[in-house]
């Protein structure tokens, strides 16, 4: 009986620490460094398929003069990682 508790609470422990590898921070926005790193991508190219239009991202301003940063939203990332890119406008 007690083998088959602690065989049990065993399982129920990887399962549970798999689960909390598993699962991402989820922020509000990502830069395209970040979604370049979730999505294994060049950082360039995640920049270029904002660009194009590609993924729906906006631009954000940020510390370095008149450029101003892309900024991809969580649902957008979630999006993209379901359904693939938007077609090429």
């Amino acid at each position: 009986m007690q083998d088959n508790v602690n065989s049990r609470l065993d399982r129920i422990e990887n399962l549970l620490e798999r689960l909390v590898a598993s699962r991402e921070v989820a922020q509000e926005y990502y830069s395209t460094t970040d979604v370049a790193r979730i999505l294994k991508k060049a950082e360039w190219t995640v920049r270029e398929w904002c660009r194009l239009g590609r993924i729906e991202a906006a631009k954000r301003i940020c510390g370095r003069g008149f450029a101003k940063e892309w900024m991809i939203s969580h649902n957008e990332l979630q999006r993209i990682k379901s359904h693939g890119l938007l077609p090429r406008r």
